[in-house]
């Protein structure tokens, strides 16, 4: 008789996938009975796989409780993930078109710990823009990308990093109040969309719009920016339409290529260090 162990989901590696896979696809934590429950495994085997998770950081245990979701090693992993898919993906192509239309850079991040990474990005040809490489790292507070993935991250996860989350005032227009920048995440989820009214760059605006996976989750953020005497705010929110469109497609192609999405990010992480703040080419 075959040792189920040996094999398939029967082995250690495929209970802690098993693990891991209930809490990504849950944006609450969960008790170890909720994730014993749902993946049909012993409570005792469950107790084990999430033992060394935690000890790995792979997932993370709440304070004060014994709920469990994905830990910050688990995070940086997904966001390697994601951007290294960007080699095979026509996500460049899409960004190469939008950027055609627009006439401005675009963007695509994701939300990583407490910050954004660009996954992908495309310069527009104009001499005056913010150069940031892929890689790079930009505050969520600040940002319309940021303010996007924080608007649509569960209530309890969003309120968790809005108490922890560094809110430097970079610019006069810098939101760092948290119950204002509640507020301003709330008309985002309304609307559909973050604007970044030179928040993080004094002369530079911003519009982002989510791009979702096939269960309806954001997961990540496309942007146009450019300096405001270019493009004035009110010029880019006439350009939303473009941006959804875009969206669009990088979603239909996620849903078909669920690997791709699950692989989009070393390259991006690999650059981060030398790449964390943008320069002004001219």
């Amino acid at each position: 008789m075959p040792d189920s162990s040996q094999n398939g989901t029967g082995s250690a590696l495929g209970k802690a996938l098993a693990v891991l896979e209930v809490l990504l696809d849950e944006p609450a934590a969960l008790s170890l009975g909720d994730i014993a429950a749902r993946t049909d495994l012993p409570r005792q085997t469950v107790h084990r796989m999430v033992k060394q998770l935690e000890e790995n950081a792979l997932l993370r245990r709440d304070p004060g409780g014994d709920s469990y979701s994905v830990g910050p090693r688990m995070i940086e992993l997904g966001v390697q993930a994601l951007t290294a898919s960007t080699r095979a993906a026509p996500v460049r192509r899409v960004l190469q078109n939008l950027v055609a239309r627009l006439g401005e850079t675009c963007n695509l991040g994701v939300l990583a710990r407490d910050e954004v990474v660009y996954v992908e990005r495309v310069e527009c040809d104009w001499p005056l823009r913010i150069q940031y490489g892929v890689g790079s790292r930009v505050p969520l507070h600040a940002t319309g990308i940021g303010k996007l993935l924080l608007a649509y991250l569960p209530a309890r996860e969003r309120r968790r990093l809005l108490r922890v989350l560094p809110m430097t005032q970079l610019t006069d227009r810098t939101i760092t109040d948290p119950d204002r920048l509640e507020d301003e995440l709330a008309a985002i989820r309304r609307r559909g969309y973050a604007a970044n009214d030179q928040e993080n760059t004094l002369g530079l605006i911003g519009v982002a719009v989510p791009i979702r996976n096939p269960k309806g989750r954001v997961i990540a953020g496309l942007a146009v920016h450019a300096p405001e005497a270019r493009l004035p705010m009110v010029r880019a929110l006439e350009h939303l339409s473009l941006l959804n469109e875009a969206a669009a497609e990088l979603e239909s192609f996620f849903a078909e290529d669920l690997e791709g999405l699950q692989s989009l990010a070393a390259e991006a992480l690999d650059g981060t260090r030398q790449n964390n703040t943008g320069r002004m080419q001219r």
